[in-house]
């Protein structure tokens, strides 16, 4: 899926109101208002311009050919949200750990 945010803002707002759960287990949804995302666990906003940054720091990891295997890895303020809802989303993936099971 491409990871540009003109294309997922607007899946973002398509996608408000459902229910993800954090890394942790955490339930939350969240809200879009103009250019921020409010989570309803959080009392600050997390703008259109950090989930761009958090894109574009996804690409740079997958072109590197690191897997995304948790929020730390994002890097980014709102990371342990913007993690599970785009992982939700198919906007990347993580390794599926069955592929690196050594058989002897």
């Amino acid at each position: 899926m491409t990871k540009d945010i003109d294309v997922v803002w607007p899946l973002l707002q398509q996608h408000q109101g459902e229910t993800f759960y954090t890394a942790k287990g955490l339930p939350f949804t969240y809200t879009i208002r103009g250019g921020e995302l409010f989570v309803d666990r959080r009392s600050k906003s997390i703008t259109i311009s950090t989930v761009a940054n958090a894109l574009e720091k996804i690409v740079a990891l997958e072109m590197d050919g690191i897997p995304i295997t948790g929020p730390k890895k994002i890097g980014c303020y709102g990371a342990s949200y913007l993690y599970p809802v785009l992982l939700a989303l198919g906007i990347f993936t993580i390794p599926d750990s069955s592929q690196n099971v050594n058989v002897i």
